[in-house]
């Protein structure tokens, strides 16, 4: 062989090798092939749609058996984004990936109780507690794909674990009926998460199988959040609830660990769930959050109670978060500039929890399908 032919050789051979390696890093086989979605350089990252949103979190972490995988957390599965993927799912009218999400979750989560358990890995339930906000979110998911698919026993089953979460996971206070942790949460004070509570599930819910203890929930939490909100401008990511009523702050679930009483990751989501809702009293608790989430323009996630950040890291969810307090206060250009930079984010560095509150944020705020009144035009 020529010198000149060896090196052609030789490039060519380090050519395919690069394409091997970039392919590999690209793609995370979690035993399905599953593809993770690939980042995009800074500064290229364009705006998505509602649609794309969701359909990057679908094609990006769930697998084909309807799996929905941490792909960035150690590959495990839990019930909160079996449930994410659900509200996509339905939302973007894709009747196949609803159905193995659902089915996988029922098959592989359900508890005798009704719930799901909450987190799976490595072929196995690992802890078969249940939480709280992923219980409503599938069963929301469920009332929604029924009547938009028109099959009842979909319908059926998001009544029926709707049930379930009133009977396991909602507790009479002082202040009216709220939504405890999980099933694990039996003991007064009982541990809350502010963020779990979802306004516009309650409603989907309520319409689909009529019980008075959704409207005590619905009043018991909008007086939970007033009351944090009355004692600091962010809400916590935990605090407990007494039965007498009083609410508190705490570090952690149940006041144990944690990092501090602080807004973080959890809290976050609170002013999603609150500027979708369809009662004017609770876009209003959305909307406080307007002026102390607009301090800073970083999309830092990590806060004390006052605003001020605890770290320089942005957050798809932070600036899904800022987007729905602006948009509950009114300012729809500066909410639409927030999903902007939520899509950019995610955009820039893809992450399961990123990815779904990217699609969610949208949707919640922009897209009536899911049973509430978004804020914002689609």
């Amino acid at each position: 062989m020529g010198s000149r032919a060896l090196v052609r050789w030789l490039l060519s051979g380090v050519l395919l090798l690069a394409v091997v390696v970039g392919l590999v890093v690209l793609v995370r086989d979690d035993g399905a092939g599953a593809v993770a979605p690939a980042p995009v350089p800074d500064g290229s990252a364009q705006p998505w749609s509602a649609r794309q949103a969701g359909r990057a979190f679908l094609d990006g972490y769930v697998d084909p058996d309807g799996r929905v995988v941490r792909r960035d957390q150690d590959g495990d599965t839990v019930s909160e984004g079996q449930a994410y993927a659900m509200l996509v799912a339905a939302a973007l009218d894709d009747r196949g990936t609803f159905d193995r999400v659902w089915g996988w979750a029922r098959d592989h989560l359900s508890r005798p109780d009704g719930t799901l358990s909450w987190r799976w890995q490595d072929g196995r339930v690992v802890d078969d507690a249940s939480a709280a906000d992923a219980d409503l979110d599938a069963a929301r998911a469920l009332v929604v794909a029924g009547r938009r698919w028109e099959d009842p026993a979909l319908t059926s089953a998001g009544s029926t674990l709707g049930t379930a979460v009133l009977d396991v996971e909602t507790v009479p206070t002082g202040l009216g009926r709220v939504l405890t942790a999980g099933s694990w949460a039996t003991q007064d004070p009982w541990a809350v998460n502010p963020s779990y509570a979802s306004p516009a599930a309650v409603r989907v819910l309520a319409a689909a199988a009529p019980d008075p203890r959704w409207a005590e929930l619905d009043a018991g939490s909008r007086a939970m959040l007033a009351v944090l909100l009355d004692a600091a401008a962010l809400p916590p990511d935990w605090a407990q609830v007494h039965g007498s009523g009083r609410v508190e702050a705490t570090s952690g679930a149940a006041g144990r660990g944690g990092e501090g009483v602080r807004y973080s990751y959890d809290a976050t989501r609170m002013p999603l769930r609150y500027a979708e809702s369809c009662d004017p009293a609770d876009v209003a608790l959305a909307a406080r959050l307007a002026g102390p989430l607009s301090r800073t323009s970083g999309h830092e996630a990590v806060r004390d109670l006052g605003g001020t950040p605890l770290g320089d890291v942005p957050s798809v969810v932070a600036a899904a978060a800022e987007a729905a307090a602006a948009a509950a206060a009114g300012d729809a250009d500066r909410a639409r500039a927030q999903l902007a930079a939520a899509d950019q984010l995610q955009q820039q560095s893809p992450t399961y929890y990123g990815g779904a509150w990217d699609a969610l944020g949208r949707l919640l705020l922009t897209d009536p399908v899911l049973g509430g009144c978004p804020p914002l035009e689609g």
